[in-house]
């Protein structure tokens, strides 16, 4: 799983639009000089009834009067002032409908293991970051992924020990399904009741300590075992939580993306969201979905729905876990793992506690999002959701299942048929491939990824990426939608190339489809009148270059209400 890359789709070349301004009865503004009008070779909309033009003009707060030919709006606005974009290509702005943005922060702050080819290597980055900290301060970082490696067994807190015998080290696995903490880790752990009484008995609900050789805990804690390990480490400041969010909406910004779903939000984490954008600091839109039945979703019962007046954030959507993840045998399967008989994974939520949660949310008028990556996973939520909603599936409540990553082909008809969302990412499919097959066997590969099999069938599909499971870079994730391979070309064709996707529909994925899944899509997701002025200037046309160069296209400039927040050098 990679940290970085780009892409985009496929539709008709700028035709010739002759004066056509596309439909929006919006008045021109009282003062015309505060127009801004910007002109590009060729300009793709996500609006299927006016695909393309070459200008797009808009006001001083930044919603958009015009889409159409240069030629027209140019008379249209003669005292506008002109943006030329050249032989730039312009798309909507993206939206990465699944990532988590203070995860992301806090993984820029911390050792960076992404990538890491073995032990070795996770080893001596490890000690090039502890080169940064204070004595007896924690390490921290995160991105390990033991199937990149030639023992892909899980490593154990004496490869750790080895190197650091006294400083606490805690890793997060690059899905964030399990850690590996040191000997020093442990002992700060098992001093906390909770702790202790985990790694006595290897037992927690919604969760696993893996065990060593000798029976003892191994260093690898899997999902709900993880979370007293977070109640150990050291509190996060104000000022270090400043700095993240910051981090991340810089990096944000410069990928292209004017948008995130943000899966799990806290009530702490919103009151710094809603800091940032009182102070106008928010440089892309955050759809925030608070973090499971706790304070944040309490607060939306009793407040009602979040939005700020300011139009850059909301809560109006809760995400539940249902399952845990695939590289970590954690996803809750219907038959044995391939790869580990007699087990078949972990359900994170008991299931009566996961539907009090989906009717608690209903009832407050919610939209819900459940994290199901497993077969058996994502039955149980199809199941909830069809006896929660019952008649009221029939109406336009756009729940979710995020990641919907491995499904019999018996439930693939029933998104369509529940109104539920496919909140996917398609970099998880190009990161698995090589070792999913060992994971499922050949048969279950059916169900896995299977975009194309769930938008034939009728369903929404919504594109994310994860982050920081995987990059935040959507030209990654509309690389590997209509590819299905590696950045290197592997497997010739793509894996199961059935299940590929057009530029267009991909693109679609991060633009409208993903603002219709949050409720957006008449505010962002496409470029056409009234709507918000976010786009992203691109140096090639991502729905004309080859496959293989969607993942290198160049980004030009990032712009969010009309203004850019993010420029090349």
């Amino acid at each position: 799983m990679t940290l970085s890359r780009l892409i985009l789709p496929k539709s008709l070349l700028c035709c010739c639009m002759s004066a056509v301004v596309f439909a929006g009865s919006v008045l021109a503004p009282a003062n015309a000089a505060d127009v801004q009008l910007l002109t590009a070779k060729r300009i793709h909309t996500s609006d299927p009834k006016h695909p393309t033009a070459t200008a797009i003009a808009w006001d001083a707060s930044g919603r958009l009067l015009a889409v159409g030919d240069v030629k027209d709006l140019a008379a249209r606005y003669p005292d506008a002032d002109r943006i030329d974009a050249g032989d730039a290509t312009v798309v909507p702005g993206m939206i990465d409908a699944h990532g988590h943005i203070m995860d992301l922060g806090l993984a820029l702050m911390r050792a960076d293991l992404v990538g890491a080819a073995n032990k070795a290597e996770v080893m001596t980055r490890l000690r090039d970051f502890e080169k940064t900290l204070a004595p007896g301060e924690w390490l921290l970082g995160g991105g390990w992924d033991q199937n990149d490696w030639p023992d892909t067994a899980f490593p154990t807190a004496a490869d750790l020990d080895a190197v650091f015998p006294d400083r606490p080290v805690w890793l997060e696995r690059v899905d964030g399904h399990a850690g590996w903490a040191n000997t020093a880790a442990l002992r700060a752990l098992s001093a906390s009741p909770v702790g202790k009484t985990m790694l006595n008995s290897g037992k927690i609900d919604g969760g696993k300590v893996i065990a060593g050789a000798d029976g003892k805990p191994s260093g690898i804690l899997v999902d709900g075992a993880m979370k007293p390990m977070y109640a150990v480490l050291p509190a996060l400041d104000a000022a270090h939580a400043e700095e993240a969010l910051t981090r991340a909406l810089s990096l944000l910004a410069s990928d292209g993306l004017t948008g995130v779903h943000d899966m799990g939000v806290s009530r702490e984490a919103l009151a710094l969201y809603k800091q940032f954008a009182d102070a106008g600091r928010l440089t892309l839109r955050i759809d925030a979905y608070a973090n499971g039945n706790k304070e944040a979703l309490a607060d939306l019962c009793k407040d009602g729905l979040y939005t700020h007046a300011g139009g850059r954030l909301e809560m109006h959507g809760v995400k539940l876990f249902i399952d845990g993840a695939l590289g970590s045998r954690g996803a809750a399967l219907l038959a044995d793992y391939s790869d580990d008989p007699g087990n078949r994974g972990l359900l994170v939520t008991a299931p009566d506690a996961y539907e009090a949660a989906v009717r608690k949310a209903k009832g407050c008028g919610v939209q819900v999002a459940t994290h199901a990556i497993g077969d058996r996973g994502n039955r149980l939520v199809l199941d909830t959701y069809e006896r929660v909603l019952g008649d009221d599936a029939k109406t336009n409540h756009r729940w979710r299942v995020e990641h919907a990553q491995i499904l019999s082909p018996d439930d693939l008809g029933r998104f369509a048929k529940l109104g539920v969302i496919a909140s996917m990412q398609p970099t998880h499919a190009t990161s698995d491939m090589p070792w999913a097959h060992e994971r499922l066997g050949e048969a279950r590969l059916i169900g896995a990824y299977a975009w194309r099999d769930l938008l034939n069938s009728g369903a929404h599909l919504a594109f994310g990426s994860d982050f920081p499971v995987e990059s935040p870079d959507p030209r990654l994730g509309l690389y590997a939608a209509v590819a299905r391979q590696d950045r290197e070309g592997h497997p010739p064709g793509g894996w199961f190339p059935a299940q590929r996707m057009t530029a267009a529909e991909a693109l679609r994925g991060f633009t409208a489809d993903a603002a219709w899944a949050g409720f957006d899509e008449d505010q962002v997701g496409r470029l056409a009148p009234g709507l918000h002025a976010d786009f992203v200037v691109l140096a090639a046309d991502p729905l004309t270059v080859p496959d293989s160069q969607i993942d290198d296209l160049k980004i030009r400039s990032t712009w969010v209400d009309g203004k850019p927040v993010y420029e090349s050098k």
